[in-house]
């Protein structure tokens, strides 16, 4: 049986742009790869608590998070004055994705990635500062992808 809300991964650049996935379920097992083919090693990443992201250090990348659970929500390190150890970046986005997904409800498992893909285009492509319909016409002319 599916599960009614499966998860949903998402890694999002500060200041750019986002990779979202539907995930069978949310064991480092199953994030490790996809971190690591999608994330530079070196890289500063930020999170919330949850245990799955444990590992970060151990596979190769420099692990800062804040803890919800005890309502800290951002965090000032160096003293700068700015909260730089958020995740309120993705929170954000969460929050703009579920807003679009809201009128498509009953959306099924099956093509929810499709909505996903397209959500992410979108975001990507707006980031980048091109014209969306101009870099969808784009896309949709340009040769298939053949892997080799």
């Amino acid at each position: 049986m599916l599960k009614e809300k499966p998860p949903i991964f998402g890694m999002l650049q500060r200041t750019g742009e986002v990779v979202i996935r539907m995930l069978s379920d949310v064991k480092q097992a199953t994030i490790g790869p996809l971190i690591q083919q999608t994330i530079a090693k070196r890289t500063v990443v930020f999170t919330d608590e949850y245990d799955i992201y444990s590992r970060l250090a151990e596979w190769g990348y420099d692990h800062q998070s804040v803890c919800h659970g005890k309502r800290e929500y951002a965090r000032d390190d160096d003293g700068d004055g700015f909260c730089e150890v958020h995740v309120n970046t993705l929170e954000g986005f969460w929050s703009l994705l579920r807003s679009w997904l809201r009128p498509h409800r009953g959306i099924s498992q099956e093509k929810l990635p499709l909505y996903l893909g397209f959500f992410e285009f979108i975001h990507n492509t707006r980031m980048t500062g091109k014209s969306v319909l101009g870099a969808l016409i784009g896309l949709l002319l340009s040769p298939p992808c053949n892997p080799a």
